[in-house]
């Protein structure tokens, strides 16, 4: 008998969910952003799209976009006192800064 894996995405479904009004995909303003190297970014989880989903670990930390690839985005997070370069899809980044509100 095989038993069920423990991994730490298991572990996170539950952090990782909408409210039921709110399922679905996501409004396309979001996609629709243009950023710009150097712009701040919230890094928020849509568990709707799981392609480019960074690990829960930076659910909520602000970062600053060092780059594009593809349709992603680079972004430079700050993880205790080390900087961590993420490759995230642009539905779970949201505009930050002084010029955003």
């Amino acid at each position: 008998m095989v038993r069920k894996s423990k991994g730490y995405r298991t572990r996170s479904r539950k952090k990782l969910t909408k409210p039921i009004r709110k399922c679905g995909l996501s409004p396309l303003s979001r996609l629709l952003h243009t950023y710009e190297i150097g712009d701040k970014v919230l890094i928020k989880i849509d568990p709707s799209v799981h392609k480019g989903m960074p690990h829960p670990r930076f659910h909520g930390k602000i970062g600053t976009i060092m780059g594009f690839r593809g349709r992603a985005l680079v972004v430079q997070v700050k993880d205790f006192n080390k900087l961590k370069t993420l490759i995230i899809r642009k539905e779970h980044a949201y505009p930050w800064g002084a010029k955003n509100g």
